[in-house]
């Protein structure tokens, strides 16, 4: 859940527009869009792809497709900061938000919640699924309330920073974060073992 946040994802949701209005993109056709997107791509991620696919194939895909995403974004500030390539900046941008937040969607936002739900014993179930709900909210708010200061700091560090972040993620989702695909509770529990 760590990672489900310090990726930036609510700081992105939350300032959505004002990223769009800083690239000199409109901010309602972003948000249209991105709000059209995010239910298509999370409702085809949470019930078609997850069982299919697997969740760590989804959750590798969602946090490579973030960290493309902020590597977009980030570049358009960063031209911009620089006055060069001014035309495609907008649309640098918006294609970044959208590749960032669908990819958030389709892997990164429901399947976290999936897998804590599928890990943790049912004797410890409540009490580590509250844990590791407050740790969701805790990093929710920090992101929430440093991604306007990391803008103000470094409109493309600010995303350079969560890509960062993306490739922690990356690195550990290959690593530790368990298969469960097709197994019983009695099978996730053996394998955790």
């Amino acid at each position: 859940m760590f990672f489900q946040q310090f990726v930036g994802i609510n700081g992105v949701i939350f300032y959505a527009q004002q990223i769009f209005v800083s690239a000199g993109a409109s901010p309602t056709l972003g948000s249209i869009l991105y709000s059209i997107e995010q239910v298509i791509l999370t409702a085809l991620g949470a019930t078609l792809l997850i069982d299919r696919l697997g969740r760590r194939p989804l959750l590798l895909a969602s946090a490579v497709g973030m960290l493309i995403g902020c590597l977009l974004i980030g570049n358009s500030f960063l031209l911009k900061a620089h006055g060069l390539a001014l035309d495609i900046i907008p649309a640098l941008a918006v294609s970044g938000v959208l590749v960032y937040i669908g990819s958030f969607s389709i892997g990164m936002g429901a399947i976290p919640w999936v897998i804590m739900s599928e890990i943790f014993p049912i004797n410890l179930k409540g009490t580590a699924g509250g844990l590791v709900t407050v740790v969701n909210w805790l990093s929710s708010w920090f992101v929430s309330l440093t991604f306007n200061f990391l803008m103000i700091w470094s409109p493309h560090g600010a995303f350079y920073v969560y890509g960062g972040v993306c490739v922690l993620a990356i690195i550990f989702i290959a690593k530790l974060v368990p298969e469960t695909k097709g197994k019983t509770l009695e099978e996730i529990q053996a394998m955790m073992m």
